[in-house]
C-alpha cells in the first residue's frame, strides 16, 4: 500500500530547490533527479537565476520549470514582479509561483491588504501568455488563523489563481493540513470558473506518511478522481528521497 501511495506522489512533486546558496551544478543535480527510473516528477522549482539552465536540462523530459517571484516577503513592487514575470517567462518558465503581500493582508488597514491581493494576482495572471500556470502562494503560516487563510484563498481564487499554494518554506510554519483543508474546501464551494484551481501544499512534507495524509484530505474533500498533476502539486525538497526509497 505505502508502495502505491509513493507511486502516486511522485507524478505530483515540484521539485525544489530553493537554498540561499544554490548553483548551477546543484540546479543540474535537481534536474537530473526529476526523472529517473520510477518516472518523473511534475515539476522543478528553482530562483528565478536559473530558470534558464533548467530549461534547457529538462528539456524533452516533459518536466515543467517553475519559479517564484515576490519571494520570499511579498513585499516587492508590483512593476518589479511583473518585470521579473516577463523575464522568466521569456527564458521559458512554465510555471509561475507568485508571493501575495500578506503581511498587508493580515495586518490591513482601510481593506487595503484585500485590494493589494487583487490587483497583484490580477496583475500577474495578466501578463502571462495562454498555458502558464499562476501558483499563488498565501504564505498560510503567517496568517492569524484559518478565517484569514480562507479569504486569501478566495481572493487568489477570484483573481486568476491556477493554483493556491501554502507556503514558501521560509518561515517557522509552512504547510499544515489544518491550511490544507481550508483552501480546499474554498476549492470545493467556489462557483464554477473557465479553469480547473488546484492546491498545492508546499514546505515541510518529507515522508510519503505526511504526503498521504494531504492527499486523504482532497480525495474526501474533492473526490477520488480530482487529483491529478493539474490540480495537485507537493512543493519539496526532501519528499522525493522518501518516494524513491520506498519504490526501490
Amino acid at each position: 500500500m505505502t508502495a502505491s501511495v509513493a507511486a502516486r506522489v511522485l507524478g505530483l512533486i515540484d521539485l525544489t530547490n530553493l537554498s540561499d546558496d544554490c548553483t548551477e551544478n546543484d540546479v543540474a543535480e535537481l534536474c537530473a533527479r526529476a526523472h529517473g527510473a520510477h518516472g518523473s516528477v511534475a515539476a522543478v522549482c528553482v530562483w528565478p537565476r536559473f530558470v534558464g539552465r533548467a530549461v534547457r536540462e529538462l528539456a524533452n523530459t516533459g518536466v515543467k520549470v517553475a519559479t517564484v517571484v515576490n519571494f520570499p516577503r511579498g513585499n516587492d513592487s508590483v512593476d518589479d514582479v511583473l518585470g521579473m514575470v516577463e523575464r522568466c517567462v521569456g527564458e521559458g518558465a512554465d510555471e509561475i509561483d507568485l508571493v501575495i503581500p500578506y503581511e498587508k493582508l493580515r495586518d490591513q488597514v482601510d481593506g487595503d491588504g484585500d485590494r493589494a491581493v487583487v490587483h497583484l494576482v490580477a496583475k500577474v495572471k495578466e501578463s502571462l501568455p495562454a498555458g502558464r500556470l499562476l501558483k499563488v502562494i498565501l504564505e498560510t503560516g503567517e496568517l492569524r488563523d484559518q478565517g484569514l487563510v480562507e479569504r486569501a484563498a478566495r481572493l487568489a481564487v477570484a483573481s486568476g489563481a491556477d493554483f493556491i499554494k501554502t507556503s514558501t518554506g521560509k518561515t517557522p510554519v509552512s504547510a499544515t493540513p489544518e491550511a490544507a483543508e481550508t483552501m480546499l474546501s474554498v476549492l470545493r464551494e467556489s462557483p464554477r470558473i473557465d479553469r480547473r484551481v488546484g492546491i498545492k501544499p508546499s514546505g515541510g512534507i518529507r515522508s510519503v506518511a505526511e504526503a498521504a495524509g494531504y492527499l486523504a484530505i482532497a480525495d474526501r474533500i474533492m473526490g477520488p478522481d480530482w487529483v491529478t498533476p493539474e490540480t495537485f502539486r507537493f512543493g519539496a525538497s526532501g519528499l522525493l528521497d522518501a518516494v524513491e526509497s520506498e519504490l526501490a
